[in-house]
């Protein structure tokens, strides 16, 4: 087919005829179809998913650093996970329910025992962790300096300079933080000043 046998067919077609009506909905027509396949437009993002990834992981290092400095502010040493007394925050809420009563908190393996004082004669002064083990039981306790508790049937003076120094001493034993001053007894102790509970 040549150019003017082209021409001569689209002159002798007829054009369609469209209602008035239709002519006026046709645009509304085109854009309700345009607006149906068009995806809704979505923001871009300003970040890949390798930067969300890092955050995330960011931020768990930092959670879990946090609870293990909240943790370890009392510098857990040889402390079991499980000795309730290795919490600062429990200690200090069992203090502020008895203000200058709480002799000793103890804690063994038959659960946790507080020992108070009939009046409010316990002087306000940095508390004093104390771990003892003996190869068979272990008992958790804090107390405070000058006070005297029951360990294994026997009576035991807890006393504490200002410099951290720390002496447990009983009828048959002495024991020093320091490693100065030490009688043999078969416990193995650990003991440390909580300078990091405020009163």
């Amino acid at each position: 087919m040549n150019n003017p046998e082209l021409e001569s067919i689209l002159k002798r077609a007829r054009l369609p005829e469209i209602p008035g009506e239709s002519l006026d909905m046709f645009p509304r027509r085109v854009v309700a179809r345009i607006k149906r396949n068009d995806p809704l437009a979505r923001p871009q993002r300003s970040f890949s998913p390798h930067l969300a990834w890092a955050l995330g992981l960011a931020a768990c290092v930092a959670i879990a650093f946090a609870i293990g400095h909240w943790r370890g502010r009392m510098e857990t040493g040889t402390t079991p996970a499980t000795d309730s007394l290795a919490s600062a925050t429990f200690i200090r809420e069992t203090l502020a329910m008895f203000p200058n009563r709480v002799r000793a908190i103890m804690q063994d393996e038959r659960g946790i025992n507080l020992v108070l004082s009939d009046n409010d004669d316990v002087p306000a002064s940095t508390p004093i962790y104390a771990r003892i083990y003996d190869g068979k039981h272990a008992l958790s306790f804090v107390t405070f300096s000058g006070q005297e508790i029951q360990v294994a049937g026997q009576t035991v003076t807890v006393l504490a300079n200002p410099r951290g120094g720390i002496i447990l001493t009983g009828n048959q034993f002495l024991w020093s933080n320091t490693g100065r001053d030490y009688v043999d007894n078969h416990w193995k102790i650990e003991a440390r000043s909580l300078n990091s509970i405020a009163l």
